[in-house]
């Protein structure tokens, strides 16, 4: 009775040999599904477009409350004509820095709405990034600072004879500080989560480790 030869003595190989064979080349070579790869740039992008939105949520809230607080302070003066907002430093540069933040965040909607429904960023994406995350915390400090100043003025004018000759004209100074201080607020939100962008950059080379 012959015995079974093996392949290194030039013999046919058993098939429970080749079969062994057959596994073992092939476990080391399981790739990803074509379909589980699309499932999750799918998830992928749908937690990116998930994530603009909820940016697209703070800029709009900050240029509602920037823009409010702007035109408060504008229309804030007496039928005599004194007081009158424009001729009080502070209240000049509240004024301004909500206009320049409420124009800021208008652009800045538009920048959001384009990389939701275009997948991509409106400049190149290294550019935009630092582009958010800088502006966000310059013109943050500047809408703080701006809003200090004129709490401060609002305060030191309660006791004196403007408020005391035309009531309304605090109340009205008071309220488009607090509308500023809440567009800080929704400002330093933006400012958070371009932060948050531009560090998954650095790290992982995409602006959402997801």
């Amino acid at each position: 009775m012959l015995s079974p030869r093996s392949p290194r003595d030039g013999g046919t190989p058993s098939p429970h040999h080749h079969h062994n064979n057959v596994n073992n080349n092939n476990n080391p070579l399981r790739l990803p599904s074509p379909h589980h790869l699309h499932f999750q740039s799918t998830v992928s992008l749908q937690k990116l477009r998930r994530f603009n939105w909820l940016i697209l949520i703070f800029r709009i809230a900050s240029f509602c409350f920037c823009l409010t607080a702007s035109i408060f302070t504008a229309t804030n003066y007496t039928k005599s004509g004194s007081p009158n907002w424009y001729d009080f430093e502070a209240f000049r540069y509240v004024f301004a820095a909500n206009a320049i933040v409420a124009v800021y965040s208008l652009f800045e909607m538009g920048v959001s709405v384009w990389e939701i429904y275009g997948n991509s960023t409106l400049f190149p994406e290294t550019f935009q990034l630092w582009f958010d995350f800088g502006h966000d915390q310059v013109f943050a400090y500047i809408l703080m600072s701006a809003e200090s100043t004129g709490t401060a003025l609002a305060r030191t004018m309660r006791n004196s004879e403007e408020c005391s000759a035309a009531g309304s004209f605090c109340v009205q100074s008071d309220i488009a500080i607090s509308l500023g201080f809440a567009g800080f607020l929704f400002l330093g939100l933006s400012s958070l989560l371009s932060g948050f962008r531009v560090a998954c950059f650095l790290i992982t080379g995409s602006r959402l480790h997801l």
